[in-house]
């Protein structure tokens, strides 16, 4: 087999590994099914320590170090989470940002400082993500974080890890032997991916910034967002987009409340004011809005 224009396969050997790549993407994601219950808990998790003020506290090093700080950091623009209430533990991040340190990996001593630094509560929960479920920095963090009161969520690709024995909650999501040996960016690190995003994305559903598939509670703090703001308030609102801007606008761009003064045809603070009555649950600020008809909401001067 040649080479091609567009950079396909060289040859049969070529080909075979390309495959053997992409099945091993494939079943690593079909094995996070698996983990359905698991994944579960683990949000529930998430949603009881946020909503009772507590810190996400995001543990890892390596490759699901970097795995957990993304899934992290797409939280407040997505999900409009204060970064405060975010923090990030891994070997990089002690190394003062550096992109790697796979030496750190084995320090004990760095992740249990580490984590003890941050003084975790009962209110908190650290998230400790490790595919073998034994890294020496990940583990030491985790069950320092443990000592000190804190709820700690696992997620391992190895069964019988260690880490899995000292938190409270476990997902395991056994994904074998890698396509390239030893390489867990690959199956692992796409299940770790999948995994992440599931658990963060349905506890922030439980939390209410989910409704009918929607992200209600983004920060549109970008033309970009901006446009995607207007184009939910227009659609849970049921006006159009020039209304549903107008509606945003009045509201600060709180997206909620845009949302209720759309569909309840109220003015902002009153909007706010009943979002704030039912805790920021949009289904039931929207069922105890008045019914907008055909009318389109008018910010009042």
């Amino acid at each position: 087999m040649s080479a091609t224009r567009h950079g396909g396969p060289r040859n049969d050997e070529d080909a075979a590994l390309l495959r053997a790549l992409i099945d091993d993407q494939i079943a690593a994601v079909q094995r996070v099914a698996a983990a359905s219950d698991r994944l579960c808990a683990a949000a529930d998790e998430v949603a009881t320590a946020l909503r009772a003020g507590g810190r996400l506290i995001y543990l890892g090093a390596g490759a699901s170090g970097a795995l957990a700080f993304q899934d992290g950091a797409e939280l407040p623009g997505t999900f409009g989470l204060d970064p405060k209430i975010l923090a990030f533990v891994s070997p990089a991040a002690a190394a003062s940002g550096a992109l790697a340190d796979s030496a750190g990996e084995d320090d004990e001593p760095a992740g249990r400082r580490a984590i003890e630094a941050l003084q975790p509560g009962a209110n908190d929960l650290v998230f400790a993500v490790s595919a073998s479920g034994s890294t020496p920095f990940t583990l030491a963090g985790a069950r320092a974080a443990k000592a000190m009161g804190a709820r700690v969520v696992a997620l391992v690709c190895r069964a019988g890890a260690p880490l899995l024995a000292c938190a409270d909650v476990g997902v395991l999501i056994e994904t074998g032997p890698e396509a390239v040996e030893g390489s867990t960016r690959l199956g692992a690190g796409t299940a770790q991916k999948a995994a992440l995003g599931v658990i963060s994305t349905l506890a922030c559903a439980r939390l209410g910034h989910v409704h009918r598939g929607l992200m209600v509670n983004l920060r549109p703090d970008n033309a970009k967002l901006r446009e995607r703001a207007a184009r939910i308030v227009a659609r849970l609102g049921e006006v159009d987009e020039e209304a549903a801007a107008a509606a945003l606008g009045a509201a600060d761009y709180d997206v909620k409340a845009a949302v209720v003064a759309a569909a309840g045809r109220l003015d902002a603070p009153s909007a706010k004011a009943l979002l704030a009555a039912c805790d920021g649950d949009l289904k039931r600020a929207l069922a105890r809005a008045p019914a907008h008809g055909n009318a389109q909401f008018q910010p009042r001067a």
